[in-house]
């Protein structure tokens, strides 16, 4: 993907040189977020009431950064830039007020409004404090472990966080977590899948109207982000997790699933297209 004219988002905020203090985190935060890690499981659920370590902010080092990791803070941030630009379009022209959300930079653990979060469970969005939280070393991951590289992936990952903020800001977020507190598991997890293939619609309207308004996309970008949409479905990471799947512990939805998503927000730049709640 390309952004021509370099903006960065003034929303980024870097803990990466935050240290960890306070009580030590226990093996069962660290089970916990491998379990979210591999078989999808929204962090904000796990965070909430765990006994782990803090993070200090106000202790924070410099930034100790390789090239790499560099660059990559830089695409972040034009990436989030971007989606910012789209996203305000939108929301004034349904004549609503788009809030910025903030995309904070961390390594290891780092504290949020949901509880510490684990560089374990990979991006993730805090509701509660309308934060998207990302350690670098993850888009390692997802090229090495997950065979998903490449800098649309890359882009994917962020525009699908930043869609749970925007579910958050219409309300379909609060809706979900209070219809899931009252139903049983199987049932839980169902809603929970419905919302995260919403969020993967958005990332798509994003694309959308990025690429119609300023030509973001390049050759191969859409395989690209099709790519990591496979790797990260539920039944992929299942399989390759524990040999079989187990669909009514889905929380993510399928890896066709979450391309049929994508695309069906890529190509109609529609949000009444991305109601997963009522169309199957």
């Amino acid at each position: 993907m390309r952004f021509e004219d370099g903006g960065e988002s003034s929303n980024v905020e870097d803990r990466r040189g935050g240290r960890i203090g306070g009580r030590s985190i226990g093996i069962g935060t660290v089970v916990l977020a491998i379990a979210a890690w591999y078989f999808g499981i929204d962090p904000s659920f796990l965070l909430n009431g765990t006994e782990v370590s803090s993070v200090s902010q106000q202790d924070a080092r410099p930034v100790n950064a390789s090239p790499h990791e560099e660059a990559l803070k830089h695409f972040v941030s034009q990436v989030l830039a971007d989606t910012e630009k789209t996203w305000g379009i939108l929301f004034r022209n349904a004549g609503k007020q788009y809030v910025e959300p903030r995309l904070v930079l961390f390594r290891g653990a780092t504290e949020t409004a949901c509880g510490t979060g684990q560089a374990a469970m990979g991006p993730f969005y805090c509701p509660a404090d309308e934060k998207v939280y990302i350690d670098l070393g993850f888009y390692d991951d997802l090229q090495q472990r997950f065979k998903a590289p490449g800098d649309a992936a890359q882009a994917y990952v962020i525009a699908h966080e930043v869609g749970h903020h925007v579910q958050k800001l219409l309300g379909v977020s609060e809706k979900v977590q209070q219809a899931r507190s009252r139903l049983p598991e199987a049932q839980a997890n169902a809603l929970s899948v419905k919302l995260e293939l919403q969020a993967d619609c958005l990332a798509g309207i994003w694309v959308h109207y990025a690429n119609q308004e300023r030509q973001v996309l390049e050759a191969g970008d859409i395989e690209e982000v099709l790519g990591a949409a496979t790797a990260i479905g539920d039944d992929t990471l299942q399989k390759k997790a524990r040999g079989y799947v187990t669909p009514d512990s889905f929380t993510h939805g399928s890896s066709v699933q979450r391309m049929q998503w994508f695309r069906r927000g890529f190509d109609s730049g529609s949000l009444k297209q991305c109601d997963t709640f009522q169309r199957s």
